[in-house]
């Protein structure tokens, strides 16, 4: 990948192991935007956004994501969010994911891709951009003690409250990649690269990611 032309950055992660923080510290390192499944999905509700609205904007200008972003303002929104997408005990954000909803979404991870460099995290990202060219796929992991804890510290629960959800957490992540793109999130193909979080800090990773760039 080189980070002199535009390039998208793909993170893929398990909950509790710091990939979406790793995500942010690299592209601030970047200086590119930073997106993940949170804000794209509240992007895509907020706007009521549908493959025929989508097309529409398309239809009006060659540079619609760009278009877009200036009009409403995303940029400065993205730009000031610290969100951490917190996953509650019952919440299964993406079960209630439509087939219609995913192909927005979709739709719109190729807008940002094509019109400007970024770090993208989860959404199936990895697979809606592998063919997109100048792109790194990173996928990040940790041991289930390392998420444990992290997930403990961030969201105030238990041990046992923790890995109960971090296994829901898991299995509902796979069952939505598995259904949308016909793979594992798993599999280590699909990635260029694979870091193991333990005995890491964020701020390492996301170094240890840019060196790789190089």
């Amino acid at each position: 990948m080189n980070k002199n032309e535009k390039f998208v950055i793909t993170i893929n992660r398990e909950l509790g192991s710091g990939g979406r923080t790793v995500g942010e510290k690299l592209a601030e390192k970047l200086g590119v935007p930073f997106y993940d499944k949170a804000l794209i999905k509240a992007l895509t509700e907020k706007y009521h956004l549908t493959v025929e609205e989508i097309e529409k904007l398309k239809g009006r200008s060659h540079n619609w994501w760009a278009d877009f972003k200036r009009i409403v303002g995303i940029g400065q929104i993205f730009a000031n969010s610290s969100q951490y997408y917190m996953v509650k005990m019952g919440e299964e954000p993406d079960l209630l994911t439509t087939d219609e909803m995913y192909k927005a979404e979709k739709e719109i991870l190729k807008g940002i891709a094509a019109e400007e460099s970024c770090v993208i995290a989860g959404r199936t990202a990895f697979y809606i951009l592998k063919d997109q060219p100048n792109r790194l796929s990173v996928l990040i992991q940790a041991s289930m003690d390392h998420r444990i804890e992290r997930v403990m510290s961030k969201q105030n629960l238990s041990r046992e409250e923790a890995e109960k959800a971090i296994k829901k957490v898991d299995k509902m992540r796979e069952n939505y990649v598995n259904k949308y793109t016909g793979t594992s999130r798993y599999d280590t193909r699909n990635y260029d690269l694979v870091i193991s979080m333990d005995g890491k800090t964020e701020d390492e990773v996301a170094e240890m990611i840019y060196q790789f760039i190089g």
